[in-house]
């Protein structure tokens, strides 16, 4: 279809990559666990929408100028390293807890649309992404194809709608999970500290990648 091949082979792979555990999938479950399964959907939302703009920036070849040109790809980089490190420093000062303890008010819930936009950054600030499109689509493109753009779209389409419901579940279990276990204050602290620790250890990771 639209020049497409082994399409069960490409759902499936795609199924167990978007499980493989990531900055997208930390970022939902912190925020299910802390504000609901709404939003970790929001969140969700957002790395979808940041999909999307990759594959059609790696459909018009955006992705191949990440490739050849090592000055955009390290500046993607940087730029995606330093937000991880902003989303993980927030996560290890975060002094919700602390209030608590104090009989303070809990800070007010984030907006969905800053979680939404969050998401949205968490994903195409990632140039790893736009390079793993390029690397893994086109393996089940007919070479021959006609429409080599609307195949590759179509494909994206197909991994984006999987990756979306796999993300969705994530941010509903998370958040049950977090509603039917109590988890001591301190235990909570520590868990945001750990997350921040994660997305500072992605920032790295993204940091020493080379083209």
């Amino acid at each position: 279809m639209f020049g497409t091949h082994d399409l069960a082979l490409f759902i499936a792979s795609g199924l167990l990559l978007n499980i493989a555990p990531g900055p997208d999938s930390i970022l939902i479950m912190a925020r299910s666990a802390r504000q609901g399964w709404r939003a970790g959907s929001a969140a969700a939302l957002g790395i979808g929408a940041g999909t999307c703009i990759h594959v059609v920036g790696a459909a018009l070849g955006l992705s191949a100028l990440l490739t050849t040109s090592a000055m955009a790809f390290t500046a993607v980089k940087w730029i995606g390293a330093a937000y991880l490190v902003y989303l993980g420093l927030a996560m290890l000062l975060n002094r919700t807890t602390d209030k608590l303890k104090a009989g303070m008010p809990e800070a007010a819930p984030m907006a969905y649309s800053r979680i939404f936009i969050q998401g949205l950054l968490t994903n195409v600030l990632n140039p790893k992404v736009a390079l793993f499109f390029l690397a893994f689509v086109p393996q089940f493109i007919t070479p021959g194809a006609e429409h080599k753009a609307l195949a590759f779209v179509f494909l994206g389409a197909i991994f984006n709608f999987n990756g979306m419901l796999w993300c969705h579940l994530l941010a509903l279990f998370s958040a049950y999970a977090s509603q039917r276990i109590a988890v001591p204050a301190q235990w909570i602290k520590w868990l945001n500290r750990g997350i921040g620790a994660l997305f500072l250890s992605f920032a790295i990771r993204l940091a020493i990648t080379e083209n």
